[in-house]
């Protein structure tokens, strides 16, 4: 199976030049933990509702998403497949990864995403497990 299999392809992102606040605000309306930081429509980072309150709120930034975004985005594209993409979750500690094509974000895919489907479900746990170590 393939990460175009799970992925979710309705993506909300923000702008590097976005404030905190309004990212935090997106995140609220949406329900969601990360968004894609895109400019000129490529993805140069990632930022997630704990990037907000550790590098934002507890060090008391005000500013642009690009003071407190992982600008290191680890990302695979549509035809990845779903045991790679657990796997490079696992290996890289992460729990969601965009689905780029092109520069472009066309999805995420999340261990959550993986976990329903019965033949990831035990490799996402896994996944899980790893990035759950300090």
């Amino acid at each position: 199976m393939k990460v175009n299999d799970f992925m979710t392809d309705s993506v909300e992102f923000c702008e590097k030049t976005d404030s905190i606040e309004h990212a935090a605000s997106l995140m609220k309306e949406r329900d969601i933990g990360v968004l894609p930081v895109l400019e000129q429509g490529r993805v140069i980072g990632m930022v997630t509702d704990r990037d907000l309150v550790i590098r934002g709120v507890a060090e008391r930034k005000n500013g642009t998403v690009d003071q407190v975004m992982t600008h290191n985005v680890i990302s695979v594209t549509a035809d990845t497949s779903a045991e790679e993409a657990v796997s490079l979750m696992a290996k890289e500690q992460v729990r969601r990864l965009p689905v780029i094509e092109n520069g472009r974000v066309v999805g995420m895919i999340s261990l959550g995403d993986l976990s329903v489907q019965p033949q990831s479900n035990d490799q996402a746990g896994d996944a899980l497990s790893d990035i759950s170590q300090p």
